[in-house]
């Protein structure tokens, strides 16, 4: 079985989802996102998340240092060889899903000849009782 995406559905009051809405335009990403990433970071952390304002979380962290900054959200360097690796399997997966398609339409071609040429079926006794001569291929 694939992953499949389900749909969470939940009431909140007119000032909370202006205020979701704020956040995700901030964000630039869409109001789902905002919640696909907190429901992503509760799993991730075996729902032991807490959520604080940037003030408190500089103050529980001792102050960033001159040369540490914390940012919110917290952000990961990747590696070039990453990001190119992964270009490179996206094109290759792209390439694969057009073989698929490819070869979908070859094999839906064989099966509609197959069904044309299901009516040509010669039955080997009936064979006998004609005086005509066939050659099998």
């Amino acid at each position: 079985m694939g992953n499949k995406n389900k749909t969470i559905s939940f009431r909140v009051n007119e000032d909370a989802f202006e205020a979701l809405q704020a956040i995700a335009e901030e964000r630039d990403i869409s109001l789902s996102a905002v919640f696909r990433d907190y429901v992503d970071r509760l799993v991730e952390h075996d729902g032991r998340v807490e959520v604080v304002p940037e003030d408190e979380l500089e103050a529980r962290t001792g102050g960033a240092g001159a040369d540490e900054e914390i940012s919110f959200p917290p952000t990961v360097e990747v590696p070039k060889r990453f990001i190119r690796e992964h270009e490179r399997l996206e094109l290759e997966a792209e390439h694969l899903r057009e073989q698929l398609d490819e070869y979908k339409g070859y094999v839906n071609d064989l099966q509609d000849r197959l069904e044309d040429e299901e009516d040509e079926v010669l039955l080997l006794d009936e064979l006998d009782d004609k005086d005509e001569s066939y050659q099998l291929r």
